[in-house]
Protein backbone atom coordinates (compact mmCIF):
# COMPACT_ATOMS: atom_id res chain seq x y z
CA UNK A 1 0.00 0.00 0.00
CA UNK A 2 1.29 3.46 -0.88
CA UNK A 3 2.36 5.81 1.92
CA UNK A 4 -0.31 8.35 2.81
CA UNK A 5 0.33 11.93 1.84
CA UNK A 6 0.88 14.60 4.53
CA UNK A 7 2.02 18.18 4.48
CA UNK A 8 1.49 20.42 7.52
CA UNK A 9 2.65 23.77 8.85
CA UNK A 10 4.63 21.98 11.58
CA UNK A 11 6.70 20.21 8.95
CA UNK A 12 7.55 23.48 7.24
CA UNK A 13 8.17 25.36 10.55
CA UNK A 14 11.06 23.08 11.47
CA UNK A 15 13.07 24.59 8.62
CA UNK A 16 12.69 28.15 9.84
CA UNK A 17 14.78 29.82 12.55
CA UNK A 18 14.22 33.17 14.31
CA UNK A 19 16.27 35.07 11.75
CA UNK A 20 16.77 32.74 8.79
CA UNK A 21 14.77 30.63 6.42
CA UNK A 22 15.92 27.40 4.79
CA UNK A 23 13.94 28.03 1.60
CA UNK A 24 15.62 25.23 -0.32
CA UNK A 25 14.63 22.56 2.17
CA UNK A 26 11.08 23.90 2.36
CA UNK A 27 10.76 23.89 -1.42
CA UNK A 28 12.18 20.35 -1.60
CA UNK A 29 9.59 19.12 0.84
CA UNK A 30 6.76 20.75 -1.08
CA UNK A 31 8.04 19.46 -4.42
CA UNK A 32 8.46 15.95 -3.08
CA UNK A 33 4.86 15.97 -1.89
CA UNK A 34 3.63 17.26 -5.25
CA UNK A 35 5.65 14.59 -7.02
CA UNK A 36 4.08 11.96 -4.82
CA UNK A 37 0.64 13.31 -5.69
CA UNK A 38 1.50 13.23 -9.39
CA UNK A 39 2.72 9.65 -9.09
CA UNK A 40 -0.52 8.63 -7.43
CA UNK A 41 -2.52 10.22 -10.24
CA UNK A 42 -0.34 8.40 -12.80
CA UNK A 43 -0.82 5.11 -10.97
CA UNK A 44 -4.56 5.70 -10.89
CA UNK A 45 -4.64 6.47 -14.61
CA UNK A 46 -2.76 3.24 -15.40
CA UNK A 47 -5.10 1.27 -13.16
CA UNK A 48 -8.25 2.78 -14.69
CA UNK A 49 -7.02 2.21 -18.25
CA UNK A 50 -5.92 -1.35 -17.47
CA UNK A 51 -9.24 -2.13 -15.82
CA UNK A 52 -11.10 -0.70 -18.80
CA UNK A 53 -9.06 -2.83 -21.19
CA UNK A 54 -9.51 -5.98 -19.11
CA UNK A 55 -13.26 -5.42 -18.96
CA UNK A 56 -13.31 -4.93 -22.73
CA UNK A 57 -11.32 -8.14 -23.16
CA UNK A 58 -13.89 -10.01 -21.07
CA UNK A 59 -16.67 -8.62 -23.28
CA UNK A 60 -14.89 -9.67 -26.47
CA UNK A 61 -14.22 -13.11 -25.02
CA UNK A 62 -17.92 -13.46 -24.19
CA UNK A 63 -18.49 -13.29 -27.94
CA UNK A 64 -17.17 -16.88 -28.09
CA UNK A 65 -20.33 -17.94 -26.31
CA UNK A 66 -22.28 -15.96 -28.87
CA UNK A 67 -20.45 -17.66 -31.71
CA UNK A 68 -21.09 -21.07 -30.13
CA UNK A 69 -24.83 -20.47 -29.75
CA UNK A 70 -25.14 -18.92 -33.20
CA UNK A 71 -23.29 -21.85 -34.77
CA UNK A 72 -25.27 -24.43 -32.84
CA UNK A 73 -28.58 -22.96 -33.93
CA UNK A 74 -27.48 -22.61 -37.55
CA UNK A 75 -26.52 -26.26 -38.05
CA UNK A 76 -28.64 -29.39 -37.89
CA UNK A 77 -29.18 -30.92 -34.46
CA UNK A 78 -27.06 -33.96 -35.28
CA UNK A 79 -23.94 -31.78 -35.45
CA UNK A 80 -24.56 -29.61 -32.40
CA UNK A 81 -21.89 -31.07 -30.12
CA UNK A 82 -19.35 -31.01 -32.92
CA UNK A 83 -19.74 -27.32 -33.73
CA UNK A 84 -19.74 -26.30 -30.07
CA UNK A 85 -16.59 -28.31 -29.43
CA UNK A 86 -14.85 -26.58 -32.32
CA UNK A 87 -15.72 -23.22 -30.76
CA UNK A 88 -14.18 -24.30 -27.48
CA UNK A 89 -11.05 -25.47 -29.27
CA UNK A 90 -10.78 -22.23 -31.26
CA UNK A 91 -10.33 -20.47 -27.92
CA UNK A 92 -8.09 -23.13 -26.36
CA UNK A 93 -5.75 -23.78 -29.29
CA UNK A 94 -5.82 -20.10 -30.21
CA UNK A 95 -4.78 -19.15 -26.69
CA UNK A 96 -1.70 -21.36 -26.74
CA UNK A 97 -0.53 -20.47 -30.24
CA UNK A 98 -1.21 -16.77 -29.83
CA UNK A 99 0.86 -16.86 -26.63
CA UNK A 100 3.74 -18.72 -28.26
CA UNK A 101 3.87 -16.95 -31.62
CA UNK A 102 0.87 -14.80 -32.50
CA UNK A 103 1.36 -11.82 -30.20
CA UNK A 104 5.04 -11.57 -31.12
CA UNK A 105 4.29 -11.64 -34.84
CA UNK A 106 1.59 -8.99 -34.36
CA UNK A 107 3.04 -6.53 -31.86
CA UNK A 108 6.61 -7.54 -31.03
CA UNK A 109 8.57 -4.30 -31.31
CA UNK A 110 10.92 -3.07 -32.61
CA UNK A 111 10.37 -4.88 -35.89
CA UNK A 112 10.01 -4.43 -39.63
CA UNK A 113 6.86 -3.45 -41.49
CA UNK A 114 5.89 -7.03 -42.35
CA UNK A 115 6.07 -9.03 -39.10
CA UNK A 116 6.94 -8.63 -35.43
CA UNK A 117 9.96 -10.40 -33.98
CA UNK A 118 9.98 -9.92 -30.19
CA UNK A 119 8.03 -11.09 -27.13
CA UNK A 120 7.62 -14.73 -28.18
CA UNK A 121 5.86 -16.56 -25.35
CA UNK A 122 5.58 -13.12 -23.71
CA UNK A 123 9.30 -12.98 -23.10
CA UNK A 124 10.46 -9.70 -21.49
CA UNK A 125 6.85 -8.89 -20.68
CA UNK A 126 5.29 -6.55 -19.63
CA UNK A 127 7.00 -3.72 -21.47
CA UNK A 128 6.64 0.05 -21.46
CA UNK A 129 4.23 -0.35 -24.40
CA UNK A 130 2.18 -3.41 -23.42
CA UNK A 131 0.85 -5.01 -20.27
CA UNK A 132 -0.79 -8.40 -19.81
CA UNK A 133 -4.24 -6.88 -20.27
CA UNK A 134 -3.29 -5.88 -23.82
CA UNK A 135 -2.25 -9.45 -24.64
CA UNK A 136 -5.55 -10.80 -23.32
CA UNK A 137 -7.51 -8.29 -25.38
CA UNK A 138 -5.66 -9.10 -28.60
CA UNK A 139 -5.99 -12.83 -27.99
CA UNK A 140 -9.77 -12.42 -27.77
CA UNK A 141 -9.65 -10.74 -31.20
CA UNK A 142 -7.54 -13.53 -32.68
CA UNK A 143 -9.89 -16.31 -31.63
CA UNK A 144 -12.84 -14.29 -32.98
CA UNK A 145 -11.28 -14.53 -36.45
CA UNK A 146 -10.90 -18.29 -36.04
CA UNK A 147 -14.50 -18.59 -34.87
CA UNK A 148 -15.73 -16.91 -38.04
CA UNK A 149 -13.96 -19.49 -40.19
CA UNK A 150 -15.30 -22.47 -38.24
CA UNK A 151 -18.87 -21.49 -39.14
CA UNK A 152 -18.16 -21.59 -42.87
CA UNK A 153 -16.97 -25.20 -42.86
CA UNK A 154 -19.42 -26.56 -40.31
CA UNK A 155 -21.12 -29.98 -40.53
CA UNK A 156 -18.62 -31.66 -42.86
CA UNK A 157 -15.10 -31.03 -41.57
CA UNK A 158 -12.80 -33.47 -39.80
CA UNK A 159 -11.83 -32.62 -36.27
CA UNK A 160 -8.10 -32.65 -36.99
CA UNK A 161 -8.60 -30.07 -39.73
CA UNK A 162 -10.18 -27.69 -37.21
CA UNK A 163 -7.15 -27.98 -34.95
CA UNK A 164 -4.68 -27.42 -37.78
CA UNK A 165 -6.36 -24.43 -39.42
CA UNK A 166 -7.25 -22.75 -36.11
CA UNK A 167 -3.68 -22.97 -34.83
CA UNK A 168 -2.25 -21.70 -38.11
CA UNK A 169 -4.75 -18.85 -38.39
CA UNK A 170 -4.33 -17.54 -34.85
CA UNK A 171 -0.60 -18.22 -34.65
CA UNK A 172 0.51 -16.79 -37.99
CA UNK A 173 -1.99 -15.64 -40.63
CA UNK A 174 -4.06 -13.27 -38.52
CA UNK A 175 -1.12 -11.86 -36.48
CA UNK A 176 0.73 -10.80 -39.65
CA UNK A 177 -2.33 -8.89 -40.87
CA UNK A 178 -2.84 -7.22 -37.49
CA UNK A 179 0.85 -6.21 -37.53
CA UNK A 180 0.43 -4.52 -40.91
CA UNK A 181 -2.50 -2.38 -39.82
CA UNK A 182 -2.31 -2.04 -36.02
CA UNK A 183 1.32 -2.20 -34.95
CA UNK A 184 3.34 1.03 -34.72
CA UNK A 185 5.80 -0.65 -37.08
CA UNK A 186 3.21 -1.90 -39.60
CA UNK A 187 3.74 -0.72 -43.16
CA UNK A 188 0.10 0.37 -43.53
CA UNK A 189 -0.73 1.23 -39.93
CA UNK A 190 -2.35 4.58 -39.14
CA UNK A 191 -0.29 4.52 -35.92
CA UNK A 192 3.03 4.09 -37.71
CA UNK A 193 5.63 6.40 -36.22
CA UNK A 194 7.37 6.85 -39.59
CA UNK A 195 6.01 7.37 -43.08
CA UNK A 196 2.31 6.69 -43.52
CA UNK A 197 0.76 4.95 -46.51
CA UNK A 198 -0.59 7.80 -48.70
CA UNK A 199 0.00 10.10 -45.76
CA UNK A 200 -2.82 8.49 -43.79
CA UNK A 201 -2.26 4.79 -43.24
CA UNK A 202 -5.27 2.50 -43.04
CA UNK A 203 -7.96 3.45 -40.51
CA UNK A 204 -9.33 0.03 -39.59
CA UNK A 205 -10.05 0.90 -36.00
CA UNK A 206 -11.45 -2.36 -34.64
CA UNK A 207 -11.00 -4.73 -37.56
CA UNK A 208 -13.55 -4.86 -40.39
CA UNK A 209 -10.59 -5.88 -42.54
CA UNK A 210 -8.14 -7.21 -39.97
CA UNK A 211 -10.58 -9.52 -38.17
CA UNK A 212 -13.73 -9.96 -40.25
CA UNK A 213 -12.25 -10.10 -43.72
CA UNK A 214 -9.50 -12.45 -42.54
CA UNK A 215 -11.99 -14.85 -40.95
CA UNK A 216 -14.47 -14.54 -43.82
CA UNK A 217 -11.96 -15.11 -46.63
CA UNK A 218 -10.39 -18.04 -44.80
CA UNK A 219 -13.86 -19.55 -44.45
CA UNK A 220 -14.57 -18.86 -48.11
CA UNK A 221 -11.61 -20.98 -49.18
CA UNK A 222 -12.39 -23.75 -46.73
CA UNK A 223 -16.03 -24.03 -47.79
CA UNK A 224 -15.16 -23.75 -51.50
CA UNK A 225 -12.53 -26.51 -51.38
CA UNK A 226 -14.76 -28.80 -49.32
CA UNK A 227 -17.82 -28.26 -51.46
CA UNK A 228 -21.44 -28.07 -50.27
CA UNK A 229 -22.96 -30.40 -47.71
CA UNK A 230 -24.84 -33.44 -48.99
CA UNK A 231 -28.37 -32.38 -49.81
CA UNK A 232 -27.62 -28.67 -49.46
CA UNK A 233 -29.23 -27.79 -52.81
CA UNK A 234 -32.10 -29.46 -54.60
CA UNK A 235 -32.17 -30.13 -58.34
CA UNK A 236 -33.40 -26.62 -59.08
CA UNK A 237 -30.48 -25.17 -57.13
CA UNK A 238 -32.64 -23.93 -54.25
CA UNK A 239 -31.36 -23.98 -50.69
CA UNK A 240 -32.73 -26.92 -48.70
CA UNK A 241 -30.86 -27.43 -45.42
CA UNK A 242 -31.60 -25.11 -42.50
CA UNK A 243 -30.45 -24.68 -38.94
CA UNK A 244 -32.45 -26.44 -36.26
CA UNK A 245 -32.93 -23.73 -33.63
CA UNK A 246 -33.87 -20.10 -34.18
CA UNK A 247 -33.82 -19.71 -30.40
CA UNK A 248 -30.11 -20.45 -30.23
CA UNK A 249 -29.47 -18.15 -33.18
CA UNK A 250 -31.21 -15.25 -31.41
CA UNK A 251 -29.44 -16.00 -28.13
CA UNK A 252 -26.08 -16.07 -29.88
CA UNK A 253 -26.86 -12.84 -31.71
CA UNK A 254 -27.66 -10.98 -28.51
CA UNK A 255 -24.48 -12.31 -26.91
CA UNK A 256 -22.46 -11.07 -29.88
CA UNK A 257 -24.24 -7.71 -29.75
CA UNK A 258 -23.30 -7.40 -26.07
CA UNK A 259 -19.69 -8.37 -26.76
CA UNK A 260 -19.38 -5.87 -29.60
CA UNK A 261 -19.38 -3.09 -26.99
CA UNK A 262 -16.00 -4.41 -25.95
CA UNK A 263 -14.91 -5.08 -29.51
CA UNK A 264 -15.41 -1.54 -30.86
CA UNK A 265 -15.30 0.91 -27.92
CA UNK A 266 -12.68 -1.25 -26.22
CA UNK A 267 -10.29 -0.79 -29.15
CA UNK A 268 -9.36 2.62 -27.76
CA UNK A 269 -7.51 0.55 -25.08
CA UNK A 270 -7.55 3.63 -22.82
CA UNK A 271 -10.38 5.71 -21.42
CA UNK A 272 -8.66 8.25 -19.16
CA UNK A 273 -7.32 10.53 -21.89
CA UNK A 274 -8.35 14.17 -22.16
CA UNK A 275 -8.42 15.93 -25.52
CA UNK A 276 -8.60 19.31 -23.76
CA UNK A 277 -7.57 19.58 -20.11
CA UNK A 278 -10.45 20.51 -17.83
CA UNK A 279 -13.09 19.84 -20.47
CA UNK A 280 -16.08 17.51 -20.30
CA UNK A 281 -15.07 16.23 -23.74
CA UNK A 282 -12.35 13.59 -23.95
CA UNK A 283 -11.65 10.06 -25.03
CA UNK A 284 -14.49 8.90 -22.81
CA UNK A 285 -16.79 10.87 -25.11
CA UNK A 286 -15.29 9.22 -28.20
CA UNK A 287 -15.85 5.83 -26.58
CA UNK A 288 -19.50 6.68 -26.01
CA UNK A 289 -19.86 7.88 -29.60
CA UNK A 290 -18.29 4.64 -30.82
CA UNK A 291 -20.87 2.62 -28.88
CA UNK A 292 -23.63 4.72 -30.46
CA UNK A 293 -22.36 4.30 -34.04
CA UNK A 294 -22.00 0.57 -33.45
CA UNK A 295 -25.58 0.35 -32.21
CA UNK A 296 -27.06 2.41 -35.04
CA UNK A 297 -25.30 0.46 -37.78
CA UNK A 298 -26.49 -2.87 -36.43
CA UNK A 299 -30.05 -1.70 -35.87
CA UNK A 300 -30.31 -0.18 -39.35
CA UNK A 301 -28.91 -3.31 -40.98
CA UNK A 302 -31.37 -5.50 -39.06
CA UNK A 303 -34.40 -3.47 -40.14
CA UNK A 304 -33.19 -3.19 -43.73
CA UNK A 305 -32.72 -6.96 -43.89
CA UNK A 306 -36.13 -7.53 -42.32
CA UNK A 307 -38.01 -5.58 -44.97
CA UNK A 308 -35.64 -6.55 -47.78
CA UNK A 309 -36.13 -10.27 -47.18
CA UNK A 310 -39.85 -9.72 -46.74
CA UNK A 311 -40.01 -8.24 -50.23
CA UNK A 312 -37.85 -10.98 -51.74
CA UNK A 313 -39.22 -14.07 -49.97
CA UNK A 314 -42.55 -13.01 -48.51
CA UNK A 315 -41.60 -13.98 -44.95
CA UNK A 316 -40.43 -12.30 -41.75
CA UNK A 317 -37.33 -14.40 -41.07
CA UNK A 318 -35.65 -13.99 -37.68
CA UNK A 319 -32.46 -15.76 -38.76
CA UNK A 320 -31.99 -13.41 -41.69
CA UNK A 321 -32.56 -10.41 -39.40
CA UNK A 322 -29.94 -11.69 -36.96
CA UNK A 323 -27.42 -12.09 -39.77
CA UNK A 324 -28.26 -8.63 -41.07
CA UNK A 325 -27.68 -7.17 -37.62
CA UNK A 326 -24.27 -8.84 -37.39
CA UNK A 327 -23.42 -7.67 -40.91
CA UNK A 328 -24.03 -4.09 -39.81
CA UNK A 329 -21.75 -4.59 -36.82
CA UNK A 330 -19.01 -6.12 -38.99
CA UNK A 331 -19.19 -3.17 -41.39
CA UNK A 332 -19.10 -0.36 -38.80
CA UNK A 333 -16.15 -1.94 -36.96
CA UNK A 334 -13.55 -0.21 -39.14
CA UNK A 335 -14.86 3.34 -38.85
CA UNK A 336 -16.86 3.25 -35.61
CA UNK A 337 -14.59 5.79 -33.88
CA UNK A 338 -14.20 8.32 -36.69
CA UNK A 339 -17.70 8.74 -38.18
CA UNK A 340 -20.81 10.64 -37.14
CA UNK A 341 -23.84 8.67 -35.88
CA UNK A 342 -25.84 9.57 -39.00
CA UNK A 343 -23.11 8.01 -41.16
CA UNK A 344 -23.43 4.76 -39.20
CA UNK A 345 -27.03 4.53 -40.43
CA UNK A 346 -25.76 4.72 -44.01
CA UNK A 347 -23.20 2.04 -43.20
CA UNK A 348 -25.83 -0.33 -41.79
CA UNK A 349 -28.22 0.16 -44.69
CA UNK A 350 -25.60 -0.62 -47.34
CA UNK A 351 -24.24 -3.52 -45.28
CA UNK A 352 -27.65 -5.20 -45.38
CA UNK A 353 -27.83 -4.75 -49.14
CA UNK A 354 -24.31 -6.17 -49.51
CA UNK A 355 -25.22 -9.21 -47.40
CA UNK A 356 -28.40 -9.94 -49.33
CA UNK A 357 -26.54 -9.59 -52.63
CA UNK A 358 -23.68 -11.83 -51.48
CA UNK A 359 -26.13 -14.50 -50.35
CA UNK A 360 -27.89 -14.41 -53.72
CA UNK A 361 -24.56 -14.77 -55.47
CA UNK A 362 -23.55 -17.65 -53.19
CA UNK A 363 -26.80 -19.46 -53.88
CA UNK A 364 -26.39 -19.12 -57.64
CA UNK A 365 -22.82 -20.42 -57.37
CA UNK A 366 -24.00 -23.27 -55.09
CA UNK A 367 -21.58 -22.13 -52.45
CA UNK A 368 -22.43 -23.62 -49.05
CA UNK A 369 -21.69 -21.63 -45.89
CA UNK A 370 -24.02 -22.70 -43.05
CA UNK A 371 -23.57 -19.41 -41.17
CA UNK A 372 -23.15 -17.08 -44.17
CA UNK A 373 -19.81 -16.23 -42.55
CA UNK A 374 -17.90 -15.47 -45.74
CA UNK A 375 -20.70 -13.29 -47.07
CA UNK A 376 -21.35 -11.58 -43.75
CA UNK A 377 -17.83 -11.04 -42.44
CA UNK A 378 -16.00 -10.96 -45.75
CA UNK A 379 -18.49 -8.97 -47.80
CA UNK A 380 -19.73 -6.61 -45.10
CA UNK A 381 -16.21 -6.28 -43.70
CA UNK A 382 -14.94 -5.12 -47.10
CA UNK A 383 -17.79 -2.62 -47.35
CA UNK A 384 -16.88 -1.33 -43.88
CA UNK A 385 -13.32 -0.66 -45.02
CA UNK A 386 -14.57 1.35 -48.01
CA UNK A 387 -17.21 3.11 -45.91
CA UNK A 388 -14.58 4.44 -43.49
CA UNK A 389 -12.56 5.94 -46.32
CA UNK A 390 -15.66 7.81 -47.48
CA UNK A 391 -17.15 9.08 -44.21
CA UNK A 392 -14.27 9.52 -41.73
CA UNK A 393 -14.55 12.98 -40.16
CA UNK A 394 -11.44 15.18 -39.92
CA UNK A 395 -11.94 16.14 -36.27
CA UNK A 396 -12.45 12.58 -35.11
CA UNK A 397 -9.53 11.26 -37.16
CA UNK A 398 -7.16 13.79 -35.56
CA UNK A 399 -8.43 12.95 -32.08
CA UNK A 400 -8.18 9.20 -32.44
CA UNK A 401 -4.89 9.32 -34.39
CA UNK A 402 -3.06 12.39 -33.02
CA UNK A 403 0.41 13.65 -33.86
CA UNK A 404 0.03 13.77 -37.65
CA UNK A 405 -1.62 17.08 -38.61
CA UNK A 406 -3.05 17.29 -42.10
CA UNK A 407 -3.84 13.58 -42.23
CA UNK A 408 -6.28 12.64 -45.06
CA UNK A 409 -9.83 11.77 -44.04
CA UNK A 410 -13.08 10.69 -45.71
CA UNK A 411 -13.65 11.44 -49.40
CA UNK A 412 -17.28 12.48 -48.90
CA UNK A 413 -16.25 14.67 -45.96
CA UNK A 414 -13.86 16.71 -48.09
CA UNK A 415 -10.68 14.82 -47.28
CA UNK A 416 -9.68 13.73 -50.78
CA UNK A 417 -9.07 10.26 -52.15
CA UNK A 418 -5.84 9.25 -50.41
CA UNK A 419 -7.59 7.41 -47.58
CA UNK A 420 -9.77 5.59 -50.11
CA UNK A 421 -6.64 4.51 -52.01
CA UNK A 422 -5.08 3.17 -48.81
CA UNK A 423 -8.24 1.22 -47.99
CA UNK A 424 -8.53 -0.31 -51.44
CA UNK A 425 -4.97 -1.55 -50.98
CA UNK A 426 -5.97 -3.03 -47.61
CA UNK A 427 -8.79 -5.04 -49.18
CA UNK A 428 -6.48 -6.35 -51.90
CA UNK A 429 -3.60 -7.32 -49.62
CA UNK A 430 -5.84 -8.95 -47.01
CA UNK A 431 -7.62 -10.98 -49.68
CA UNK A 432 -4.30 -11.88 -51.28
CA UNK A 433 -2.52 -12.81 -48.05
CA UNK A 434 -5.31 -14.96 -46.65
CA UNK A 435 -5.84 -16.64 -50.02
CA UNK A 436 -2.11 -17.35 -50.37
CA UNK A 437 -1.89 -18.92 -46.90
CA UNK A 438 -5.23 -20.48 -45.99
CA UNK A 439 -6.16 -21.58 -49.52
CA UNK A 440 -3.13 -23.87 -49.91
CA UNK A 441 -3.57 -25.15 -46.35
CA UNK A 442 -7.15 -26.26 -47.00
CA UNK A 443 -6.12 -27.70 -50.38
CA UNK A 444 -3.32 -29.78 -48.83
CA UNK A 445 -5.66 -31.02 -46.10
CA UNK A 446 -8.14 -31.96 -48.82
CA UNK A 447 -5.55 -33.88 -50.82
CA UNK A 448 -4.39 -35.70 -47.68
CA UNK A 449 -8.03 -36.61 -46.97
CA UNK A 450 -7.86 -34.77 -43.66
CA UNK A 451 -10.44 -32.12 -44.47
CA UNK A 452 -13.87 -33.63 -45.14
CA UNK A 453 -15.57 -36.48 -43.33
CA UNK A 454 -16.98 -39.47 -45.16
CA UNK A 455 -20.47 -39.30 -46.74
CA UNK A 456 -21.70 -41.93 -44.29
CA UNK A 457 -20.56 -39.92 -41.27
CA UNK A 458 -22.01 -36.74 -42.74
CA UNK A 459 -25.43 -38.30 -43.24
CA UNK A 460 -25.47 -39.86 -39.77
CA UNK A 461 -24.21 -36.69 -38.10
CA UNK A 462 -20.88 -36.09 -36.42
CA UNK A 463 -22.35 -36.07 -32.93
CA UNK A 464 -23.13 -39.77 -33.29
CA UNK A 465 -20.14 -40.89 -35.35
CA UNK A 466 -17.40 -38.73 -33.82
CA UNK A 467 -18.57 -37.62 -30.38
CA UNK A 468 -20.40 -40.59 -28.90
CA UNK A 469 -24.00 -39.44 -29.13
CA UNK A 470 -26.42 -36.63 -29.83
CA UNK A 471 -26.56 -33.41 -27.85
CA UNK A 472 -30.31 -33.93 -27.36
CA UNK A 473 -33.23 -35.79 -28.91
CA UNK A 474 -34.18 -33.97 -32.08
CA UNK A 475 -34.77 -35.00 -35.66
CA UNK A 476 -33.79 -32.77 -38.56
CA UNK A 477 -35.81 -32.37 -41.72
CA UNK A 478 -33.44 -34.61 -43.67
CA UNK A 479 -33.50 -37.50 -41.19
CA UNK A 480 -35.03 -40.68 -42.57
CA UNK A 481 -35.51 -42.34 -39.20
CA UNK A 482 -38.23 -41.33 -36.77
CA UNK A 483 -37.09 -42.61 -33.39
CA UNK A 484 -37.96 -40.52 -30.38
CA UNK A 485 -39.82 -37.24 -30.38
CA UNK A 486 -39.74 -35.54 -33.75
CA UNK A 487 -39.66 -31.76 -34.00
CA UNK A 488 -40.13 -30.25 -37.42
CA UNK A 489 -40.30 -26.70 -38.64
CA UNK A 490 -43.60 -25.69 -40.26
CA UNK A 491 -42.88 -23.92 -43.51
CA UNK A 492 -45.25 -21.32 -44.99
CA UNK A 493 -47.42 -22.74 -47.79
CA UNK A 494 -48.60 -19.49 -49.30
CA UNK A 495 -46.95 -18.52 -52.54
CA UNK A 496 -47.65 -14.83 -52.12
CA UNK A 497 -46.87 -12.62 -49.16
CA UNK A 498 -49.68 -12.45 -46.64
CA UNK A 499 -50.87 -9.22 -45.17
CA UNK A 500 -48.98 -7.82 -42.22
Amino acid sequence: MATSLSCSADQLASFFGPNATDATSAASLICSQLEAINNKFSDTAYAVDSTYLLFSAYLVFSMQLGFAMLCAGSVRAKNTMNIMLTNVLDAAAGGLFYYLFGFAFAFGTPSNGFIGRHNFALKSFPTSNFDYSYFLYQWAFAIAAAGITSGSIAERTQFVAYLIYSSFLTGFVYPVVSHWFWSVDGWASASNTGDLLFGSGVIDFAGSGVVHMVGGIAGLWGAYIEGPRIGRFDRSGQSVLRGHSASLVVLGTFMLWFGWYGFNPGSFTKILSAYNTGSHYGQWSAIGRTAVTTTLAGCTAALTTLFGKRILSGHWNVTDVCNGLLGGFAAITAGCSVVEPWAAIVCGFVAAVVLIACNKLAEKAKYDDPLEAAQLHGGCGAWGVIFTSLFAKEKFVNEVYPGKPGRPYGLFMGGGGKLLAAHVIQILVVAGWVSATMGPLFFVLHKLKLLRISPEDEMAGMDLTRHGGFAYVYHDDDDVQSNGIQLRKIEPTATTPSSV
